[in-house]
């Protein structure tokens, strides 16, 4: 009962300060951690990685990234404006850079900044392919994913604890951490990362449509990605990502749903 209590009283706090809203969705999102405390922090992370790692200027890939970049954060505040969330964008201070590393991956910090490795340039074969990973990673920081991840933690770290306060017996206790670690994680969190894969992957199709690329890109970039893989990747249900073949499917099915959103922007034709 104490257990359950504690439980109870726990949530009840998380759901009161859970306020914030996805713009994209219209959901209620956990916010523990608010965007004015998030922001500042990201920015100065970003900051320093960008002083300890060989940023590429002056190139015409270099060059592509903002440009594609820019277009993509247009995109993303014609949507927001059309859909009532003026001025959601004003706290943002988006940033652009190519990195010399041959990991394949790009990322987007809380904020809009944004960083691709010259490793994932090969595999985006061009501007469009591009504006494909660009469309996603910025989606992940305009639907505040960094900051529900947070939040999943905080909660996550303090149901432990009220579990362990909560449990006095030391057999029943260390059979909560057992199972409550495993659990949370296969059974909450990896399928709560999974969901934000997906909806960044929903939310990127139609920025990059809006910005003029054309959507029916994506999946054949993961086409690209997959095959990049090598088929090697975890079981889905282990992974914090959706298989490739099943992004593959979502995104083709998107696709002509992404187009029509354009359509309402005046974009009919893309590159």
């Amino acid at each position: 009962m104490k257990l359950k209590k504690a439980l109870l009283v726990f949530g009840m706090v998380v759901f009161i300060l859970s306020c914030a809203t996805n713009p994209f969705t219209g959901k209620k999102t956990m916010a523990l951690v608010p965007n004015s405390q998030l922001f500042p922090t990201a920015f100065a992370q970003y900051d320093q990685f960008l002083t300890e790692n060989k940023v590429v200027t002056g190139t015409k890939d270099a060059a592509m990234i903002t440009r594609v970049g820019q277009r993509i954060a247009v995109a993303a505040e014609r949507w927001l404006n059309a859909n009532g969330y003026q001025g959601y964008l004003k706290d943002y201070k988006w940033e652009y850079n190519l990195v010399d590393d041959k990991t394949v991956n790009a990322w987007c910090m809380p904020g809009g900044k944004i960083v691709f490795y010259t490793g994932i340039l090969p595999i985006a074969k061009g501007e469009t392919g591009v504006a494909a990973i660009m469309g996603h990673e910025v989606a992940h920081a305009l639907a505040n994913h960094g900051q529900q991840r947070m939040s999943a933690a905080y909660v996550q770290q303090g149901l432990a604890v009220a579990g362990n306060v909560a449990i006095k017996d030391e057999k029943s206790r260390n059979a909560f951490n057992q199972y409550y670690g495993v659990g949370t994680q296969v059974g909450v969190m990896l399928p709560f990362s999974r969901s934000h894969e997906t909806e960044a992957d929903k939310i990127g199709l139609y920025l990059m449509a809006i910005a003029g690329y054309n959507p029916d890109e994506a999946s054949e970039l993961w086409k690209r990605m997959k095959a990049n893989s090598g088929g090697k990747a975890p079981p889905e249900i282990l992974s914090t990502h959706p298989s490739n073949d099943s992004r593959i499917a979502n995104l083709k099915a998107l696709a002509p749903t992404a187009k029509a959103e354009a359509k309402k922007f005046g974009v009919t034709s893309f590159k």
